[in-house]
């Protein structure tokens, strides 16, 4: 089974960066999809970034050219680095990962399915 843990939340200023990263165990050639979610207060949860186990990523245009995920080689820790932080980056994130899926699941239905394994997120904060 796996277990994914997060850390690196916390508070930033508007323009300044942050970077998230996800303990991951349990995690093997099995683990398709991984990623990082989030929820800010009163909005549905979103898909901010993910990797498939082919190295294939996929950005929410929110956060494109700010944001970058990246996987050690391992796949036991999951890393989102976010530049150039706004205050609508203001949520919980969640790291995400999924298994025995196709590849193209990564990328499209997974986006807004969320299947699989989910961490307990960690809180950003970005204020003006």
């Amino acid at each position: 089974q796996v277990h994914l843990k997060e850390s690196g939340g916390g508070s930033a200023q508007s323009g300044g960066s942050l970077r998230l990263s996800c303990e991951a165990s349990g995690v093997g050639s099995s683990t398709t999809c991984m990623g990082w979610f989030r929820q800010a207060p009163g909005k549905e949860r979103e898909a901010v970034a993910i990797v498939d186990s082919d190295g294939g990523t996929t950005y929410a245009d929110s956060v494109k050219g700010r944001f970058t995920i990246s996987l050690n080689n391992a796949k036991s820790t999951l890393y989102l680095q976010m530049n150039n932080l706004r205050p609508d980056d203001t949520a919980i994130y969640f790291c995400a990962a999924d298994e025995y899926r196709a590849i193209d699941y990564c990328s499209g239905s997974w986006l807004t399915s969320l299947t699989g394994y989910l961490g307990q997120g960690t809180r950003v904060t970005v204020s003006s």
